[in-house]
């Protein structure tokens, strides 16, 4: 271990895994370590006697639920969008061809009690139940101009500046009422809480296009969400292996390592075992850097085993359930995501069902219950709540470019958005997804 090189990243989660991929295949020499002796840190996916030796120590799975290793149970659960900014790196690397996909079956949107299907387009809007006869109307025109919106040719403007003019009045100006200003704002264009409504619209109409344009990404898919066979834990495997391929070294179970700091105070190795490896900065989750990072939220999230489908999803395998902040009195969304063994990540006949929040309380377990009412009969339940971290500094002058914790949402746009920073910060240099090309197929 005694050697020096460019980058040492400590920690298996996907965010550490990508840079380290992307690193790599820059050209540096990198060192990947992790404490654990499984890839994926926090958003790992493990097997039967993993979630129990995680939550219930002491205790055996029973053996109804089938073989544990059948098992490939999300701590991080997160849906792909299906063109989203995951994909476009999963292209840039190459590392798509380790993986497979499966198409999510059902995008749900939670209001008065029920649950709905999310309309996603100008014809859906017309049938959706959602909507009164009128506003459906109002609601299939906002579609129509959305889709037909293009930032580069001004005719598609229709005289509005969507960089001065807010999302809340671009809904008023086609007189959208606040039910249906609710899901598209937190079910399509996927946002936790209100703050987006005045802000300039503009982002908020890239992100109802990209939730279109993922719908119809790939042929004869029913939501604009995509899933990888066996869990989420494979992504940071396959981007370790991407690494390993390009020179990197990987380095697990190794439960002591200590960032090792110059006169300067500039990270410039790191310890494990009596050993140093030097190297020019260190990357990692806050866990390996103690006093670096601030607690700014916690997540609570509800792993659930079941023997049937989320009822009133038409027995979907895969889902998505945004409960809107309004319809429980809260100040963030709620949502539930749930797959089973179609998706290899359960035994034959089981579903896994996980629900996650931001905690606004001092009882997470109870902020859940909005949507643990909506999974029906729970074999076996797991909550956990963690902390969600922030660094402190950039990492430009200490040499530790820390990466943020892991939020509620059930997509993974925000965390590439992470990613993508981090690369900047270490590097100087801004890797340019929305000029990759996407002339290449996806298996599944």
């Amino acid at each position: 271990m005694d050697e020096e090189y460019d980058a040492i990243v400590l920690g298996t989660g996907l965010k550490e895994c990508i840079i380290s991929g992307l690193l790599s295949v820059a050209g540096m020499k990198v060192l990947h370590m992790d404490r654990n002796s499984y890839y994926g840190g926090e958003s790992a996916s493990l097997s039967l006697d993993q979630l129990w030796s995680k939550f219930r120590a002491g205790e055996e799975p029973p053996k109804s639920l089938g073989r544990g290793n059948d098992y490939n149970v999300d701590l991080v659960p997160k849906f792909i969008m299906a063109d989203g900014k995951l994909i476009k790196v999963l292209i840039h690397t190459d590392v798509v061809k380790y993986l497979e996909f499966k198409a999510c079956d059902g995008s749900y949107v939670y209001k008065q009690g029920k649950i709905h299907k999310v309309p996603a387009s100008d014809m859906e809007a017309l049938k959706s139940p959602l909507m009164s006869f009128f506003e459906k109307r109002r609601a299939r025109n906002f579609f129509i101009y959305v889709q037909d919106y293009e930032e580069k040719d001004p005719r598609t403007h229709k005289g509005r500046d969507l960089n001065r003019m807010s999302m809340r009045q671009l809904f008023a100006e086609f007189s959208l009422g606040d039910d249906t200003m609710d899901f598209i704002g937190h079910a399509i264009a996927l946002y936790k809480d209100d703050s987006y409504l005045d802000q300039a619209a503009l982002s908020t109409v890239r992100k109802i296009k990209l939730y279109n344009d993922s719908l119809y990404r790939f042929a004869g898919t029913k939501t604009p969400y995509i899933y990888p066979l066996y869990g989420l834990g494979e992504l940071p495997q396959s981007f370790a292996r991407l690494s390993a391929v390009y020179g990197g070294t990987y380095m697990l179970n190794k439960p002591d390592c200590e960032v090792v700091y110059n006169d300067r105070g500039e990270a410039c190795g790191v310890k494990s075992e009596g050993e140093v490896a030097k190297c020019k900065f260190v990357v990692g989750d806050p866990s390996y850097f103690p006093g670096k990072s601030k607690v700014v939220g916690k997540v609570a999230r509800a792993i659930c085993i079941m023997d049937h489908p989320i009822p009133g999803t038409v027995d979907a395998h895969s889902v998505q359930i945004v409960i809107p902040q309004k319809q429980v009195g809260r100040r963030s969304d709620i949502y539930v995501f749930c797959s089973s063994y179609a998706h290899n990540i359960a035994a034959k006949g089981k579903y896994i069902a996980f629900v996650s929040t931001t905690v606004e309380t001092s009882v997470p377990s109870q902020e859940l219950e909005p949507g643990l009412a909506l999974l029906g009969p729970i074999e076996h339940k797991f909550i956990h709540v963690a902390d969600y971290e922030c660094p402190l500094a950039d990492g430009k002058e200490d040499k530790c470019f820390i990466s943020r914790g892991y939020d509620a949402f059930t997509h993974f746009e925000s965390t590439v958005d992470d990613i993508l920073e981090m690369y900047t910060r270490i590097t100087g240099k801004d890797l340019d997804l929305d000029n990759l090309s996407l002339n290449q197929t996806i298996e599944g």
